[in-house]
């Protein structure tokens, strides 16, 4: 893509807004991410008895469950993001690609 071509992409008010909504977007995960993992692992550094104690009668910890659920969360917010990636954001690129190449 030559520099006149990327100057009319990055002036078209639809590219802009698809930039601020994308990246509105994906701070929102990482927010939910970092917060996610941020209060595990302080939950490791100053309550380690809260996350050794057993669930129930078994020998699976409470730090075990919330490890892996910082996991399925991770996982979970990758497929969310690409949900919307493919719903929203690839036809607005597509659309925007296709009158630019044009």
């Amino acid at each position: 893509m030559d520099d006149a071509k990327a100057a009319r992409v990055a002036a078209d008010p639809r590219y802009r807004e698809l930039v601020r909504r994308r990246g509105r977007f994906t701070w929102a995960l990482t927010g939910v991410m970092l917060v996610a993992y941020l209060g595990f692992i302080l939950l490791i550094a100053f309550d380690k008895p809260l996350l050794a104690q057993p669930i129930g009668a078994g020998v699976t910890s409470i730090g075990i469950v919330l490890g892996f659920a910082v996991i399925v969360l991770a996982i979970l917010l990758t497929g969310v993001y690409v949900r919307r990636a493919a719903r929203d954001f690839d036809p607005l690129v597509a659309a925007l690609r296709a009158e630019h190449d044009a």
